[in-house]
C-alpha cells in the first residue's frame, strides 16, 4: 500500500483498527492540542506505516517507513490526562492504544503508564496521513513480558 492512510471511527470497532494504526506512533507533548470553542482535539503524529509492503520500492529499500499524520477527535466535551509533562513541550510520547471506554470516554494511551482521557459526546474520529512518507530502519518491537 502506498496511499496515504485515511480513517474513520464511529464505533469500538472501527476506532480499534485505527488504534492498529497509531500504534507506535510518537507525538511530541506540544503537538496534542484541545480546540475547547471547536470541541475538537488534535495529535499531529509521527506514525509507523504498519499497513505498508516492507518490500516495496516506495520505501526506499529500507522496508520500513513513518509518515507525518493527524489524529482528530471531535464533539470532545472534556480532556483529562495522566503524567503528562506539559511542562516538557518537547518530550515525545509513544502511542500505545486508542480505547472507547463508554459512550462518552475514549483513552488514548501512551508508554510509561502516560494517557490522555476525552470526554465526548459521541465518538467521532478521523486519521489522516499529511505529506509524504519517509524511509526508516527501525520497526517498533514490543517484548513480551
Amino acid at each position: 500500500m502506498t496511499g496515504k492512510l485515511k480513517l474513520s471511527a464511529l464505533d469500538a470497532d472501527d476506532l480499534g483498527i485505527l488504534s492498529a494504526a497509531v500504534q507506535d506512533a510518537l507525538v511530541a507533548v506540544r503537538d496534542c492540542a484541545y480546540l475547547k470553542d471547536e470541541k475538537r482535539f488534535v495529535l499531529l503524529l509521527n506514525r509507523f506505516r504498519w499497513e505498508a509492503d516492507p518490500d516495496a520500492d516506495s520505501n526506499g529499500g529500507t522496508g520500513h517507513s513513518r509518515t507525518h499524520s493527524a489524529l482528530v477527535f471531535n464533539e470532545v466535551t472534556a480532556v483529562r490526562h495522566h503524567d503528562i509533562p506539559t511542562g516538557e513541550p518537547d518530550r515525545m510520547l509513544e502511542v500505545l492504544a486508542v480505547v472507547l471506554e463508554n459512550d462518552h470516554s475514549v483513552l488514548v494511551r501512551f508508554s510509561a503508564g502516560r494517557a490522555i482521557r476525552l470526554e465526548i459526546g459521541r465518538l467521532a474520529c478521523h486519521l489522516g496521513d499529511v505529506g509524504e512518507p519517509w524511509p526508516t530502519p527501525w520497526k517498533p518491537a514490543h517484548p513480551v513480558e
